[in-house]
């Protein structure tokens, strides 16, 4: 018989929900944190500081490869920012969505640094992703194809599996969900390797806390683009890239009465996503061709500051986890986890480099790509 899910309720917003889990403990004791408490977790993690993208033994690519060995053999999750190249208004820079996952992660790096077990960082393989189809024509947006986005994603994961990196997080900030899903699936199909392939849409991760509440520091509306949201957790991270005195608030244009669609993160509980919907509001070069859909001009870091020290300690708990169940070097049992058989497997699955080992690619077709 399966053991009934607890819950935790807020009595002064009963839409804020916890689940009794560690998760669900973790953000109750940071819905409940006082000011000062956010604060010191942001300093944990450094937030703010300069983008680690080019600075030398952050990411696996800025690292000598002797040295990222030796960091990979503690621990063997990666962690991808995943973004686009959008325009969010005349206020915000085109990379937000990219700059929002890597100075997430680049925190979480940071803080696992200094409790000896360092996560790993991958370059994004998305400078450019995949869109929605009403951010068509909107100057600022590089829009590339699905099937681009997908094979992308699916290579990377490939190229960091034979490199050891079993453990392979996306961390995403942009609208692009189902290509990221397909790619997890796609990749799990067509090679059928054991690992924690994961994707996390960091808002919707820690959704409880862009509900708009009566909290000094929270948002005052619901999360949708360009906005209070996306340009108070900007502020918080990398205010250098803002201008403040280019803010213009805009609303779109529906086109079906309000209450069927979400918001970005889910923060409503309505039967349909955005991005499972098109033609119920204007695309936005006829409605909001400046590229704002919100109220960007009440934005503030402090606003900003308790979804990203959420999302912060959601991605510590997550890793932690993960390398206590399967620690450095082991995944999941190959025989519960695929088709495939341990001793088809076990060249695979050594050291990458080492006497015996073989990449992926040596692995035969399997399931309906055997004839492929």
């Amino acid at each position: 018989m399966m053991q009934e899910t607890k819950w935790y309720t807020v009595k002064e917003t009963p839409s804020i929900v916890f689940e009794d889990t560690k998760v669900g403990r973790m953000k109750k004791e940071l819905w409940e944190a006082s000011e000062e408490e956010i604060d010191a977790i942001l300093e944990e993690y450094e937030i703010p500081s300069p983008s680690e993208l080019g600075k030398p033994g952050c990411y696996i690519q800025t690292t000598p490869r002797c040295r990222q060995v030796e960091k990979r053999r503690k621990n063997d999750i990666v962690l991808v920012p995943i973004g686009s190249t959008e325009n969010h208004g005349m206020h915000l820079n085109t990379g937000l969505d990219t700059f929002n996952a890597s100075q997430i992660i680049e925190g979480v790096r940071r803080y696992t640094a200094k409790k000896g077990c360092e996560v790993n960082l991958a370059f994004s393989p998305l400078n450019y992703g995949g869109h929605p189809y009403h951010h068509i024509g909107m100057p600022g947006t590089v829009i590339m194809p699905d099937d681009v986005v997908k094979e992308s994603v699916v290579a990377m994961m490939a190229g960091l599996w034979n490199d050891g990196y079993r453990k392979i997080i996306l961390v995403n900030n942009h609208g692009q969900t189902w290509n990221l899903e397909g790619a997890i699936q796609e990749f799990c199909k067509r090679y059928q390797l054991p690992g924690i392939y994961q994707l996390v849409e960091w808002h919707r991760a820690v959704r409880e806390f862009f509900i708009p509440v009566h909290k000094k520091d929270s948002m005052e509306t619901h999360f949708v683009h360009a906005d209070e949201a996306e340009t108070s957790c900007g502020l918080l991270m990398f205010k250098d890239m803002i201008d403040m005195n280019a803010v213009k608030d805009a609303w779109g244009e529906p086109m079906l009465p309000d209450g069927w669609i979400d918001k970005s993160c889910d923060t409503l509980r309505r039967g349909a996503t955005w991005a499972q919907s098109q033609g119920h509001n204007a695309i936005e070069w006829k409605a909001t061709p400046g590229g704002v859909i919100g109220t960007p001009s009440i934005s503030t870091p402090e606003k900003g500051k308790r979804p990203i020290a959420a999302i912060l300690r959601y991605l510590t708990l997550l890793c932690e986890e993960i390398i206590e169940a399967y620690p450095a070097g082991t995944v999941p049992p190959a025989e519960k986890v695929t088709m495939r058989s341990k001793e088809e497997l076990a060249p695979c699955l050594r050291e990458p480099g080492s006497e015996g080992w073989q990449p992926i690619d040596a692995l035969k077709r399997t399931g309906f790509y055997e004839h492929l």
